[in-house]
């Protein structure tokens, strides 16, 4: 018996490759422009996701050629190597027994939500591993299919996260400090090239996409960028440029080559495990919350200081709010911040793979 969606799913399927791609195109600018004008995270990549999903699920036969997104991940490598500044490391040479403590009870307390949801038969394999992980959310996504997780609900479960834990940042900042005179500064789009550090920019893509795939990394576009940028940026000084209008192709990109892979039962069963998620994420941001109130009560440290340094991911948006509120030490938010993110992208596979050995036992 066909489903009632079947006219649609083979209208969209007879549709020519062209035309498919602008439908995804234009609702992806909706979407996108309509998280935009919400001041929801990520928009730019949750976006383009979202049309794709609702094009997958409804029949579209197209797809991200693989060297696009094999570039997309490159240049998403780029850019977390140039978010790491060397600032944070005096940060983390004199408070480094308080960050080792914080970051590894927040990567247990995800990885035991993480091994619950498997345990429980909620979500397939290392699955809820990959998207439990605290921060770091793209790269997660683009790691996790290369180790044998299911890609789609990876990307389901980090970037609900990740609106989850900026909201609730901005809710509780908002308690401390009224943002509302604070102007978000415009995004330009096309900013004059600076040719050196764009050179640069495409030349460590290139490179560290290149000797990824050499040295057989998992996720070897994204992962071997990431190290070489790293290296090459804070090692040699190196400045790269990128973009909004790359970042968001580069984005949209990823985003249409995860969502575009979904189909109806792998939705619905996202949306049955709808439940779970949620309270996974709501565990874990009380978690986080807990610790802020002990670093507070113990050291002495602004409530409000110690609460976006131990928020679970959205570096980004918690830099910031962070940035808004005046009485907050930056400094200490991002250096807590990147560690916890670089513990996750080094251990990350590791914890994974040791999970699943446990739930298959």
């Amino acid at each position: 018996m066909d489903s009632p969606d079947q006219p649609v799913v083979e209208r969209m399927a007879r549709m020519r490759k062209a035309w498919q791609w602008l439908v995804i195109l234009t609702v992806s600018a909706l979407f996108a422009g309509a998280l935009e004008l919400a001041a929801l995270p990520a928009a730019l990549l949750i976006g383009p996701m979202l049309a794709a999903i609702v094009a997958g699920t409804n029949g579209a036969t197209v797809r991200v050629p693989r060297l696009l997104f094999g570039a997309a991940q490159a240049i998403v490598g780029c850019l977390v190597a140039s978010s790491i500044s060397a600032d944070i490391f005096p940060v983390f040479y004199r408070e480094w027994p308080l960050f080792l403590g914080v970051v590894v009870a927040t990567v247990t307390a995800s990885s035991l939500l993480g091994w619950l949801i498997s345990r429980w038969r909620i979500l397939p394999g290392t699955t809820a591993v990959w998207g439990s992980s605290p921060g770091a959310a793209t790269a997660m996504v683009l790691m996790a299919g290369a180790f044998g997780a299911d890609q789609r609900l990876v990307a389901f479960m980090q970037y609900l996260r990740v609106i989850f834990v900026s909201m609730t940042a901005a809710l509780v900042a908002k308690m401390w400090v009224d943002t509302s005179g604070v102007e978000i500064p415009p995004v330009i789009w096309f900013p004059p090239i600076d040719p050196q550090a764009f050179a640069a920019t495409i030349g460590i893509a290139l490179v560290g996409g290149l000797a990824g795939r050499l040295c057989r990394l998992p996720s070897p576009f994204f992962l071997g960028t990431f190290l070489f940028g790293t290296v090459i940026h804070l090692g040699l000084g190196v400045e790269m440029q990128l973009p909004q209008w790359l970042l968001a192709v580069s984005y949209a990109m990823v985003g249409w080559s995860i969502g575009l892979n979904f189909t109806r039962p792998i939705l619905r069963h996202a949306t049955r495990a709808l439940p779970q998620i949620i309270a996974s994420i709501v565990a874990l941001i009380a978690f986080c919350g807990g610790l802020a109130f002990m670093i507070s009560h113990l050291l002495g440290i602004d409530p409000l200081t110690a609460y976006l340094a131990t928020s679970p991911g959205g570096m980004d948006s918690i830099a910031i709010i962070a940035a808004a509120a005046q009485n907050v030490d930056i400094s200490f938010v991002m250096a807590l911040q990147s560690a916890r993110f670089l513990v996750v992208l080094l251990v990350g596979p590791s914890v994974a793979r040791l999970v699943a050995r446990s739930v298959r036992q």
